[in-house]
């Protein structure tokens, strides 16, 4: 349903939308790297008990390993583990090779089975061997949250944490949102607006007279990362084409991102200026505003 709400906007805003003749813009590269926060200060607080209330809802997708028994994980590849919960499978990787299997849920009770692996062979800090063992031996999960990232903990049946795994919490961004500020300036016009879903990875834009759409990309490993990739515009000549450029611009340099409260949040280059500065979208009083 969430899907198809924020759909049915973007669909009535590019309706809305009245395009002139064609030209092709060019898209510009630009050299990305998502700033880290620090870790110091991370540090001052401790994780939250997150309460268990839709387990399959809460543990659905990518999880990285990040620590064996409290103890850093360093590996070879990009250790990890992917929970489908509509296949009951865990796919992933131990940090040397790509494993499966599946899982059984019950509860608050977690087990994984039939767990299988390729056979590369690899060398690192971190045995490949610990992670399996560790998957074996889970029996039950605990979920906690710092910032914008979330924890699981995977514990034997004593109860002592094995893995701690965590993944971005991102879903601030997600909705539709309208065009507040670009690079400091104040924006008047309110044609710009864009349409972000975090789960299926998209991102949508309107101006005046274009569409953008794109994909969004995440880094796990790094905190508040997102970036846009692949924006392509719709090509249409616009009468202030200068500011539909710069939002395009934008997009394309943003390497992070911060909500600034409840109903606004900031897209920031990898230098951690703000770039472009949006305030949330009421979806069904915006979609009242178009039909009328």
């Amino acid at each position: 349903m969430k899907h198809f709400i924020i759909y049915t906007l973007f669909a009535a805003l590019l309706l809305a939308s009245s395009p002139n003749a064609e030209a092709r813009k060019k898209k510009t590269g630009h050299n990305k790297q998502a700033i880290e926060l620090d870790e110091n200060n991370l540090m001052l607080n401790q994780p939250q008990a997150i309460a268990v209330t839709d387990p399959e809802q809460q543990l659905y997708g990518e999880w990285e390993i990040e620590s064996m028994k409290k103890k850093a994980v360093s590996t070879q590849e990009r250790a990890y583990i992917y929970l489908d919960f509509n296949a009951h499978k865990i796919y992933g990787n131990n940090g040397c090779n790509a494993l499966n299997g599946d899982f059984a849920l019950n509860g608050r009770n977690l087990t994984f089975s039939h767990l299988i692996t390729t056979q590369e062979e690899c060398y690192g800090p971190t045995s490949e061997r610990t992670i399996m063992r560790a998957l074996t031996d889970t029996r039950g999960f605990q979920l906690t949250q710092l910032y914008n990232m979330q924890y699981l903990h995977l514990t034997d049946k004593k109860g002592q944490e094995l893995m701690t795994l965590r993944r971005q919490n991102l879903d601030f961004l997600n909705g539709a949102w309208l065009l507040k500020e670009l690079n400091g300036e104040n924006i008047t016009d309110k044609d710009v607006k864009v349409v972000i879903d975090i789960p299926m990875l998209t991102i949508n834009a309107v101006t005046s007279c274009n569409v953008i759409n794109g994909i969004v990309h995440i880094d796990p490993s790094k905190h508040y990362d997102v970036q846009f990739e692949d924006l392509q515009s719709s090509h249409y000549i616009c009468p202030d084409i200068q500011l539909e450029t710069d939002v395009l611009i934008g997009l394309e340099e943003t390497a992070t991102c911060k909500a600034i409260n409840s109903g606004e949040m900031a897209l920031l280059d990898n230098k951690g200026n703000i770039i472009l500065r949006l305030v949330k979208i009421d979806l069904k009083a915006s979609r009242k505003q178009v039909r009328d």
